[in-house]
């Protein structure tokens, strides 16, 4: 009889070593989940994490992953879309990463509406570094980087992505796992850029934005006589979050008319992966003069 192989270091490493009670876990779930129901090959999908703590989640799936440079997860995510557009690509970041050095590859992308699916992890600090002020803390906010607190109006995400012409924006709650899942399928499934921003406690680093917190001011918007068919009235809906008192979750917006990039592209060029490399030589590139 052989003997059971040990496994025990295969489980320390896919576990998280998130903080425990972290929103980072509410989200891997989710995501997991919402991979899970739609039941996408392994092998088909490709997590493109950013610098931080939520950057880490693809390490603990059985899903291909990138860890990419600080703000760098979206152009990362567009060049492998753009290279093969079978694949199913997913932005995991913070932001801290995707709202700060990253924030102009957040708009471009955006704008391109290329077709990826981008997972933001709203903590509204930076929470690997120990807490500092983010784009989106709070005005006031006190952090060994504002001990006086913060003096900059944060960032609204969703709202960047509205006027930014993203054709999917909506929210989600870390605390609420069911709902956010089925928010990042239609995320997924949605054809062009799609933004799931979600609401997730720090609990190490932020003693304000807590659970409880966000527990009293989230509500589904489907519970209200909403259509996410009007991009003013999604901006006027985003705007909400600035009194702090109404967080709105759920699907803020969508157009699943305008083509997407890749949709663009395609009519002119196929992806790199289907191109023949038969005839290319870089025999050139070696010659001296």
């Amino acid at each position: 009889m052989k003997p059971k192989k040990d496994l025990s270091s295969h489980y320390t490493q896919s576990t998280p070593n998130w903080c425990p009670g972290c929103g980072n876990y509410g989200i891997w779930v989710s995501l997991k989940n919402a991979l899970q129901e739609l039941k996408l090959p392994a092998h088909k999908v490709v997590l493109v994490g950013d610098i931080g703590c939520s950057g880490k989640l693809a390490y603990w799936t059985d899903y291909n992953g990138f860890g990419s440079l600080h703000g760098r997860s979206i152009p990362i995510a567009e060049g492998v879309k753009m290279a093969n557009s079978d694949l199913t690509v997913i932005v995991v970041g913070g932001d801290g990463g995707l709202l700060g050095e990253g924030l102009q590859h957040f708009l471009h992308a955006c704008r391109r509406n290329v077709n990826i699916a981008v997972i933001l992890h709203n903590n509204q600090v930076y929470g690997l570094t120990t807490g500092q002020t983010s784009p989106t803390s709070d005005l006031g906010y006190k952090s060994s980087t504002t001990p006086e607190g913060a003096y900059e109006t944060p960032l609204n995400p969703s709202l960047l992505a509205l006027t930014a012409q993203a054709t999917f924006v909506s929210a989600g709650f870390a605390g609420n796992t069911p709902h956010l899942t089925q928010i990042i399928k239609s995320a997924i499934l949605h054809t062009g850029f799609a933004l799931v921003d979600i609401y997730q406690p720090c609990v190490t680093y932020n003693y304000i934005n807590t659970y409880e917190y966000y527990s009293k001011r989230v509500y589904d918007i489907t519970t209200t006589p909403y259509k996410p068919d009007n991009r003013f009235r999604a901006m006027k809906k985003s705007m909400e979050i600035e009194g702090g008192q109404k967080f709105p979750i759920g699907i803020l917006y969508q157009d699943k008319s305008r083509p997407s990039l890749q949709d663009n592209i395609q009519n002119r060029v196929s992806p790199l992966v289907k191109q023949s490399i038969n005839n290319i030589t870089v025999k050139s590139l070696f010659e001296q003069d």
